[in-house]
Formats: structure tokens, C-alpha cells, sequence
């Protein structure tokens, strides 16, 4: 019987560049799991400008749900770009380690299975084999199915990376200053009070030597 899939346990893709500075990878979690979504995998790594990382996060929840999420996490300062990657228009890989018991017996079916899915032998012992695998989250696992009949000693995956096919896209080529002073457009009577009101809790604890730098997070942790 054909299972329709629910379309508020999709698979979900998205991708943010972000300051690359110390405590952005916290707070980025931190805001994904307030909002109830289950990360399925994150990753984390350079891009072209050194001041700037990706985080790349695969999660399930509605169309719904995802822009609430993606609109609460542009209004961070630390955000540069936040946007989903459909699959069909972008490049998804992921990455698998994987050690499996074996002995004389069955070390030639193992090779015979790791040839069909293009899968590399990077270890071999005496009782056991080490694979790895590159490819699309959908190939990782039909190839890890391939395996219910063995003893599978240790996995490991490193999450989904992925990059948007073709060129340059719109969201690419905003500037960081204009993406900047997009996030927090409050009206200029709001903001005052709101800087008002921070000097005077910053007066009355006595720690605003501490607090200062970290001046927009009181803002929103004290003002929600």
C-alpha cells in the first residue's frame, strides 16, 4: 500500500551564514529547539569569507512552522543570510563512516555490496571492514539497509552540506550592511525607550560593564 508522506514530517534543508564569532552556533540551536524542531544533523564550516561561516541544518516540521522559524532567526543580529534549499534545485551530500564485523565467509558479499553503491573499502582487518560513502541522504540510507543482515560494530555521519546549483542567487548577493539594518527595523520612539530602559536595569544590578557588550541580547531577553 502506497504511504502518502506527512507534510508536517518533511525533511527539510536549511541554510545560514552567519558571524563567524564565538557563541553564534549556540544561540542558533538554542532558538531552533525554543521553537520545538528536532535537528536531524548540523553542520558547520568555512565559506569563502573568513568572517563568515555556514551552518547547515536538516530538520523536519511544516511549511508553516519553517517560516516562523526562518523569520525569528534573521531578526539575530549574528545572521547573514538564512534561507531553505529546495532538493531539487541544490547539491546535498553526506558523508558515512562505516565499520562492520566480517569473516572469511562474508568479506566477499561485503565487497560485492560496497561495489554496487560505489562505496570505498578504507580499512580491512581480520574481522572487520571499514567503509565510506558519499552521496545524497536518500543513498546513505538505502546503503545502510543493505546491512540489516550484519553486525554493524560503528557508523557515523556528518550531516548534510549542500550548495545551491547555478550561480549567484538574490539572497547571495545582498550586502551585509543592508542585510544588517533589515533585521531590526523598530521605530525610532521604540528604540529609544528600549535603550531607556536598558540603562536604567543596567544602573540598578550594577553590571554594566558586563552586560554592554552584549547590549541587543539583554534588549530581547529582558523586553520579550
Amino acid at each position: 500500500m502506497e504511504q502518502t508522506q506527512n507534510p508536517n514530517n518533511q525533511r527539510r534543508v536549511i541554510s545560514l551564514l552567519v558571524d563567524n564569532s564565538n557563541g553564534v552556533l549556540a544561540r542558533v540551536a538554542s532558538l531552533f529547539c525554543r521553537r520545538g524542531f528536532n535537528i536531524d544533523s548540523l553542520t558547520v564550516s568555512a565559506t569563502n569569507d573568513p568572517s563568515i561561516s555556514r551552518i547547515t541544518v536538516t530538520l523536519r516540521g511544516s511549511e508553516q512552522a519553517l517560516s516562523q522559524l526562518i523569520l525569528q532567526t534573521e531578526r539575530l543580529e549574528v545572521t547573514r543570510q538564512v534561507f531553505e534549499l529546495d532538493p531539487e534545485k541544490s547539491l546535498q551530500r553526506e558523508l558515512l563512516l562505516l565499520k562492520v564485523a566480517c569473516d572469511n565467509h562474508s568479506r566477499a558479499e561485503l565487497r560485492e555490496i560496497s561495489s554496487i553503491y560505489k562505496a570505498k573499502i578504507i580499512d580491512l582487518s581480520p574481522d572487520s571492514m571499514v567503509f565510506e560513502l558519499t552521496g545524497k541522504p536518500d543513498k546513505i540510507d538505502a546503503f545502510l539497509t543493505m546491512f540489516n543482515g550484519y553486525e554493524i560494530l560503528e557508523l557515523c555521519r556528518t550531516g548534510v552540506t549542500a550548495l545551491e546549483r547555478g550561480g549567484k542567487h538574490q539572497h547571495m548577493q545582498k550586502p551585509a550592511q543592508e542585510v544588517r539594518d533589515a533585521q531590526l527595523p523598530l521605530p525610532a520612539p521604540i528604540a529609544r525607550r528600549n535603550s531607556k530602559k536598558v540603562e536604567i536595569f543596567h544602573q540598578s544590578v550594577g553590571v554594566d560593564a558586563c552586560i554592554r557588550p552584549y547590549k541587543t541580547v539583554s534588549t530581547q531577553f529582558v523586553f520579550r
